[in-house]
């Protein structure tokens, strides 16, 4: 039986491919794996996968060497806006190589950036398309921005250049607005970059209510660092999100799926510190503009009420006038109403009075009679009545006099009784005393001077 050693199976293997297979082939793959070695090599890892479930059907190494790497790569780079590596779909020129040890090979001459071109924007238009079938395309762009959002969540990394000229141009505004930010860090480039900044928006969505937007941005980079913006969970993520996403993610030329869904889709982190103040800018501006409003406002009702309080005052003015000139009037007529009754009245009144009199006359002459018949009875009972009344009063004066002598000062001296004065004053209760102050304290056999403690 005849037999070969590997090393010849191999060669000959390789022989064959080459006699069958002698041309370069343009072959449609995925970068699986890209990796570039310090000698400028280029390796990778390139596959083909089932349409329906993305599982590999078909798998190959691909090697494009230094020499040819230095001028595929930025051709590539210009065309596509994309760097080579894994992930892109691309189309290659390459012959099939099959070495004895390392195996089965592609050996890249070519790439056709045409190819990715439309392979991208196939992509870029499913992921629009699924957004849109799903409804939720419109969702973000329809929501409304506060009139000033001065709380805002940022989602970027710490130490990119277009986080800090946000915060500087934010913070350091010529009209003095003030803001507030919270820093929620993540990676904005890269394999992870897509669930970093979905694991930001579920941080904030958390803490909704301490935001008025949510402010996504990163500095400048190549068109294959915004392959994650392009991305449909990253964009339904932002599209759904209950809170206005201003996107600024660094690119003037390109807008990525997550610009599209954006509440503001802006192109640079210092676009949109400037939307945010220019925002601040347009409330002031208003605020002011309805100040004056209202001043101006104000100043015409006060003038226009000036003029009616004028009006009126005036108006009153006549009023009080003609109603004074009628009242001057019925006062004059009653006055002379009033004369004219009280003549009559005191003429009657004197006709009264002299019968009055005459009638009295007559009763005080008949009365003086009577009583002058009456007088000698009087005298007698007015004697008796007067004696009897000195009498009574005589007797009482004894006992007052009686009294007096016992309530007498002196006496009461003599029996222990003591008087206590103060400025010339009896002293009667001791609250009326200050401490320090001069009190005389009388006795029967003298008077004693002390002073109050």
């Amino acid at each position: 039986m005849e037999s070969y050693s590997l090393l010849e199976l191999n060669q000959s293997i390789r022989q064959h491919l080459k006699s069958v297979m002698p041309d370069n082939y343009w072959v449609v793959a995925e970068i699986n794996e890209f990796q570039v070695n310090n000698a400028g090599h280029c390796f990778m890892e390139l596959v083909e996968k089932a349409s329906g479930s993305g599982q590999i059907i078909a798998k190959a190494r691909a090697t494009i060497w230094a020499y040819h790497f230095r001028m595929l790569s930025p051709y590539f780079e210009t065309m596509t806006g994309q760097r080579l590596s894994a992930g892109l779909k691309i189309m290659i020129q390459a012959s099939v190589e099959f070495h004895e040890i390392y195996g089965l090979s592609l050996h890249v001459t070519d790439v056709n950036p045409a190819f990715t071109i439309g392979d991208l924007a196939m992509q870029r238009q499913a992921v629009i398309q699924q957004l849109i079938d799903d409804g939720v395309l419109e969702m973000n762009r329809e929501l409304e921005l506060p009139h000033v959002a001065q709380r805002i969540a940022v989602i970027s990394s710490e130490t990119a250049a277009g986080y800090g000229d946000f915060i500087d141009q934010l913070y350091n505004n010529p009209h003095g607005y003030a803001f507030s930010h919270r820093l929620f860090q993540a990676v904005m480039q890269g394999a992870d970059a897509e669930t970093s900044i979905i694991h930001a928006l579920e941080e904030i969505f958390e803490r909704e209510d301490e935001f008025d937007v949510v402010v996504l941005i990163r500095g400048g980079g190549s068109q294959s660092d915004l392959n994650c913006f392009n991305s449909y969970h990253l964009a339904a993520c932002i599209a759904q999100f209950p809170l206005p996403v201003i996107t600024g993610i660094g690119h003037e030329r390109d807008e990525t799926v997550a610009d599209l869904v954006a509440c503001i889709p802006l192109k640079t982190p210092t676009a949109v510190a400037e939307f945010l103040i220019r925002k601040a800018m347009s409330l002031h501006t208003q605020l002011q503009e309805l100040e004056d409003l209202l001043a101006n406002a104000a100043a015409s009702i006060i003038r226009r009420n000036v003029n009616i309080f004028q009006n009126l005052s005036q108006r009153l003015q006549n009023i009080i006038h003609s109603h004074v000139r009628t009242q001057d009037r019925d006062i004059h007529v009653l006055h002379n109403r009033l004369a004219n009754a009280a003549r009559a009245l005191l003429l009657q009144k004197k006709q009264e009075n002299r019968r009055l009199a005459e009638n009295l006359q007559t009763i005080a002459v008949n009365f003086l009679h009577e009583q002058k018949s009456a007088i000698p009875l009087l005298y007698t009972q007015l004697e008796k009545v007067t004696e009897a009344t000195l009498s009574r009063h005589k007797n009482r004066i004894t006992r007052f006099e009686d009294k007096l002598h016992l309530l007498d000062p002196v006496n009461l001296l003599r029996r222990g009784y003591s008087i206590t004065t103060a400025d010339g004053k009896i002293v009667r209760d001791a609250k009326m005393l200050k401490k320090g102050q001069l009190i005389e304290t009388i006795l029967h056999n003298g008077k004693i001077e002390s002073i109050v403690v």
